[in-house]
């Protein structure tokens, strides 16, 4: 990327990050291009749909979850490991503005960013947790990743800037995971 260019892609990403902050995922896409000093072209050249740009802005954010699930990957307990992953995954939505709903969104878009998309980066990441969780009886057979980041997701929104977001995220996520333990 040309030096103009990068600066431009990266005044972009900065002035959407505050935006995002402020409005969630529906910040105006003419404020950001306003707030970056470029124009709506230039916006539009770098991210292509709006889930670009939220996925460029998220990146960072959704590796940290990434990470921590290799961390707890070796866990003594994987039932309990895939839980405090989930927890964190609900809580890090529930406290950053726009973060679900892009989520959401990235399922939708007709054209979503190739490989690197955070939805993808989740369930690689908790693939490996849920796996040792099955292997260990610690979840039922027919729970799947999607299944449970559905349901972290749906907390997230749920929960997205309240009062005490993510405690009410927590709380909300250990009920949820009650229904996915084995019966009996």
């Amino acid at each position: 990327m040309r030096s103009d260019a990068r600066r431009n892609y990266d005044q972009i990403l900065s002035a959407a990050e505050a935006e995002i902050a402020r409005h969630g995922a529906d910040a105006s896409l003419e404020e950001i291009a306003r707030r970056a000093g470029v124009g709506s072209a230039t916006l539009h050249r770098h991210f292509p749909s709006r889930q670009a740009l939220l996925e460029a802005v998220f990146h960072d954010r959704v590796e940290v979850l990434c990470a921590r699930a290799g961390e707890l990957a070796g866990h003594p307990e994987p039932g309990d490991a895939l839980a405090d992953w989930l927890r964190a995954v609900a809580v890090y939505g529930a406290t950053t503005r726009g973060l679900a709903r892009s989520l959401l969104d990235g399922g939708r878009d007709p054209a979503p960013p190739a490989g690197s998309s955070c939805e993808v980066m989740l369930v690689d990441a908790g693939s490996g947790l849920l796996r040792q969780a099955h292997d260990a009886g610690a979840v039922r057979p027919e729970v799947s990743i999607v299944d449970l980041l559905t349901l972290v997701n749906a907390v997230s929104l749920a929960t997205e800037g309240s009062p005490g977001a993510a405690t009410e995220a927590t709380r909300l996520v250990d009920l949820a995971l009650d229904g996915v333990r084995p019966r009996g």
